[in-house]
């Protein structure tokens, strides 16, 4: 006799403010792969401190070719993963990633439990997730930051690592 598939789902109604996060690192060069897999401890790192708000951490790997893998994160709420990403280390990984990827392109798509979705490609090869669909615009003026493309009221509390070119 066949075992009986056991299905199993989730109440979610502690999260009412939800956040899921794909993140991901393609190696467009050589040195790409240098700077991948040196983010590896960097991210195991950070993961340890125990950002406040970061509910799970998860490795993902999507592709062999071209080379592209990452995490995916579920964050209490938008407030928390706003107030790490802007803070240190990432924000230093922000800076001197946008002044030199270092032979990598870098996306994140996110999603939220009350409604939205954002995301962000810098120097892929070609579209990914959204991208393949969805029309493209440049990431400046209001969609520079993740708060503006969702449509979000007020500013940030913590200061953007960099200046939008648009400002």
């Amino acid at each position: 006799m066949t075992a009986r598939t056991q299905r199993t789902t989730v109440n979610l109604s502690d999260f009412p403010d939800l956040v899921v996060i794909y993140l991901g690192m393609q190696v467009r060069t050589l040195a790409g792969l240098k700077t991948l897999i040196s983010f590896g401890p960097k991210i195991n790192a950070a993961v340890a401190a125990k950002p406040d708000g970061l509910l799970l951490h998860e490795n993902v790997f999507y592709s062999f070719f071209p080379l592209n893998a990452g995490m995916r994160q579920y964050w209490r709420d938008f407030q928390s993963l706003e107030n790490w990403s802007r803070s240190l280390p990432h924000q230093e990984w922000w800076k001197n990633f946008l002044r030199d990827s270092g032979g990598t392109g870098f996306w994140h798509e996110a999603y939220f439990m009350r409604g939205g979705m954002e995301a962000i490609y810098d120097d892929l090869k070609g579209p990914f997730g959204f991208s393949v669909f969805a029309p493209t615009q440049p990431a400046r003026g209001p969609m520079f930051n993740a708060r503006k493309r969702l449509g979000l009221a007020g500013d940030p509390s913590v200061p953007a690592p960099i200046e939008d070119e648009a400002s």
